[in-house]
């Protein structure tokens, strides 16, 4: 079993960690906190490391479980996203790029309305593209939960934003 290492092993998982949590919690400031305990957390299981099967995963459940419980003590709902709009090609209009914009903002609003559970996968296998496997880990469920999850997360989004744009809400 290879030696873990908190520099080259956990440390770069921080921006990983940040995503996750921030998409749980929807605050940066909370995120961040959430990212510094979830790094204290893990140095003070550093007995156990050689424990785990996979130390990424252990980070990504302690950040997750971190969020979840910061989350649902805190009343903060309309905090700034940082996931950045995906990059316009050179040649579409102006037009084009504000409703490309519009929705985009969509999409993120009603992942931001999914139940927690689905919010969080959607984010670790379409943001973090994490796999089947190292989501299950991370959320203790089997694979086919996961993938069932995913599959009606991605109809409940695909549903509201069918019905909004038929309706030109």
């Amino acid at each position: 079993m290879k030696e873990i290492s908190f520099r080259n092993d956990i440390l770069p998982l921080k921006d990983k960690l940040y995503r996750l949590a921030l998409r749980i919690t929807l605050d940066s400031a909370e995120a961040e906190d959430i990212v510094q305990d979830t790094m204290i957390r893990v140095w003070n299981k550093r007995d156990e490391w050689a424990q785990f099967n996979s130390i990424e995963a252990f980070c990504l459940t302690v950040a997750r479980n971190l969020a979840i419980d910061r989350s649902q003590k805190s009343e903060a709902q309309n905090i700034e996203l940082t996931t950045e709009t995906q990059e316009m090609s050179d040649g579409s209009t102006p037009e084009r790029q504000l409703e490309r914009s519009e929705q985009m903002d969509l999409v993120r609003k009603l992942i931001n309305e999914l139940p927690e559970k689905q919010r969080t996968i959607i984010q670790l296998r379409d943001i973090e593209e994490k796999s089947y496997k190292e989501i299950a880990d991370v959320m203790q469920l089997t694979e086919d939960q996961v993938k069932v999850t995913l599959f009606r997360a991605r109809q409940r989004i695909k549903a509201k934003y069918n019905e909004i744009q038929s309706y030109g809400l």
